[in-house]
């Protein structure tokens, strides 16, 4: 019922502190992002400044306990942080990748050494994070991994590669996915964390994407790798219950920035036809459009209800594999049909990469393809509705 989908202290699962957060949250979004985006999308990545300025806020890694240098803070925080960089149309900083997926393995499954040496420096902005799990011929199939992890004394030997690797060409650190018992399937895959200016680990090129094009995504690869068995994250041939213990988090963020795309496209199509002149009145005026409003308005702000709600579960530690991989498939879904929505009403111009609406059509198409396909996010949903376990 308020003004609009975004204004500041309207949802109930915040409280006066979270309002405030997200006050500064948009005020860097709106003075430290969006002005420069257009530029960082020519570039294929935004500057490792901008980074180090978010960790000075206090923006990045918030959840990391303080004994390791973050602030300690619950997990609204973070989703404070998804729908602002959502509401300011900018996708170029993997921001999320960085806190809210590579920090939570360290701090959840690192040694106390791995902890006290990267954390502080995932918060600060200094070290850039990221997940290679993605191979050329395995998607969502952590199974079908083919990079190996081979024991060679006291070492661990890697060879492989990577693909679609989010923040992969500016990280510093990056959490590797390989198999250490290759007759285990999914059971045989161990994490490592792998460095920048290790002898082995080499980055590829920057890869031209649809969208999200300020946003550095590339190939990695491991050749001849050797990393000491201290390099390892969590238990060996463990790594598959790691990532499925994250998984929530994971999608839970790409659904509610894909509710809070959502929104944000909703705004700026509603105000471009209240604006825009057309048959001896505004285009809002006329009843088709009126309709595709109320729709789009309906749709979006039920979508909210339920994040939220999703939200509120995860900050009691609640939210489970099931939730999550609704939010993530529904939100995601209605994050493109919203998009999509926003372009026709925008006419000619929601073709045209200088309005935001165009560049929030292509940045949405990959939100049902990563962090597992939306195909998966059904059947593992279905398989909970069937079962008789």
């Amino acid at each position: 019922m308020a003004s609009s989908l975004t204004a500041i202290g309207t949802r109930d699962i915040f409280d006066a502190d979270h309002d405030m957060f997200r006050e500064l949250a948009r005020s860097f979004f709106e003075n430290e992002v969006a002005p420069f985006h257009a530029e960082w999308e020519a570039a294929g990545e935004v500057p490792r400044e901008l980074w180090t300025k978010a960790g000075e806020l206090g923006l990045l890694s918030n959840m990391v306990p303080e004994e390791y240098g973050g602030l300690g803070l619950d997990c609204k925080y973070p989703a404070i942080m998804w729908e602002e960089q959502s509401y300011s149309g900018c996708t170029g900083p993997g921001f999320a990748m960085h806190s809210d997926i590579v920090a939570p393995y360290i701090t959840n499954y690192g040694t106390e050494e791995q902890k006290s040496r990267i954390l502080p420096k995932l918060v600060s902005g200094e070290w850039i994070g990221a997940l290679a799990m993605t191979e050329p011929g395995a998607g969502s199939d952590f199974a079908n991994i083919k990079t190996t992890a081979k024991k060679d004394g006291d070492d661990y030997i890697i060879n492989g590669s990577k693909v679609f690797i989010t923040n992969g060409w500016l990280c510093d650190v990056v959490i590797v996915c390989a198999k250490t018992d290759s007759t285990k399937g999914a059971h045989g895959v161990s994490l490592f964390l792998v460095e920048e200016g290790m002898a082995g680990f080499q980055k590829g090129k920057k890869l031209k994407k649809m969208g999200m094009k300020a946003q550095d995504t590339a190939e990695l690869f491991f050749e001849d790798l050797r990393v000491p068995a201290s390099a390892m994250l969590g238990p060996e041939n463990k790594g598959f219950y790691c990532v499925m213990q994250e998984l929530p988090q994971e999608r839970l963020l790409i659904g509610d920035m894909g509710v809070a795309a959502a929104e944000a496209v909703f705004e700026w199509t509603k105000d471009y036809t209240m604006d825009r002149k057309a048959f001896k009145g505004s285009l809002s005026d006329l009843q088709t459009v009126k309709h595709k409003l109320a729709e789009m308005k309906t749709e979006v702000t039920v979508a909210r209800s339920f994040m939220d709600q999703c939200i509120q579960l995860h900050s009691e530690h609640r939210l489970d594999t099931n939730m999550a991989s609704m939010a993530k498939y529904y939100g995601s879904d209605l994050q493109s049909k919203i998009a999509n929505d926003g372009v026709q009403l925008h006419g000619g111009w929601g073709y045209m990469w200088e309005y935001p609406v165009c560049r929030a059509y292509v940045d949405a198409r990959v939100q049902s393809i990563y962090g597992g396909a939306n195909e998966i996010m059904k059947e593992v949903i279905g398989r909970s509705i069937v079962s008789t376990k």
